[in-house]
């Protein structure tokens, strides 16, 4: 059987013919998996277009691709299943906790101060003798201690300085310290009572907002009662 050689310049030729001409059509932006599967359909296509008749792709290896490609797409279709569970997930969560608006949520963690003494719920260890608040400042430094009764339960924090005077505002971490012959037996975070005035959800999470502008998740509740009329 005579094979009829191919000059260069035939080749040449057919592969320009072959060639993929430009798509008029502007290319709509895509990101993560979408971007990879259209780019990898893209390359497939080119590949069978421009493969040499004479040597086309094995069955084999366009088996192979053909797999890759199904995984890709699947790869994609998961990712956007992912994406609209995770915003229907959101989506209720804000729902469940939209029925605390208006409410005092006990909840622990830095408390803003602003001059005022602030109303706090203290967990003192039971063998205590003697108790006190620590009052820690952003940077971790100590600025206030108070003693309280050594019992749990409600206490006001006055937060003034060992001269007596408001500490300067700002966020305050409180720190319950349980003694016993002056040994600190225990350390506990004190809660404290605040109205839930919003709730909502942002970058996947849902965030309850007090009435004093301050954010908590959700988790830090550890206590719901109906706000004073």
């Amino acid at each position: 059987m005579d094979v009829t050689t191919i000059s260069p310049g035939t080749a040449s030729g057919r592969a320009a013919a072959a060639a993929p001409q430009p798509d008029a059509t502007a290319a709509r932006p895509t990101t993560g998996f979408s971007s990879d599967f259209e780019t990898f359909l893209k390359m497939l296509t080119t590949q069978l277009r421009n493969q040499d008749p004479l040597n086309p792709i094995e069955s084999s290896d366009f088996a192979v691709q053909l797999a890759t490609f199904s995984t890709v797409e699947q790869q994609v279709l998961t990712n956007d299943l992912l994406t609209d569970l995770g915003a229907r997930l959101g989506a209720q969560g804000l729902s469940q906790v939209s029925g605390w608006i208006g409410m005092e949520a006990l909840a622990t963690g830095p408390v803003a101060f602003s001059g005022q003494p602030i109303s706090l719920i203290a967990t003192v260890d039971s063998q205590a003798d003697a108790a006190e608040i620590v009052a820690t400042d952003a940077q971790g430094i100590i600025v206030n201690r108070q003693a309280i009764p050594a019992r749990s339960g409600p206490v006001v924090w006055s937060g003034l300085d060992p001269a007596g005077f408001p500490l300067a505002q700002g966020e305050y971490t409180l720190t319950v310290h349980s003694l016993a012959d002056q040994e600190t037996l225990a350390r506990h975070t004190a809660s404290f009572y605040r109205q839930i005035a919003e709730a909502q959800f942002e970058a996947g999470e849902t965030a309850l907002i007090l009435e004093n502008g301050e954010r908590i998740a959700p988790a830090q509740v550890l206590g719901l009662r109906p706000a004073p009329r």
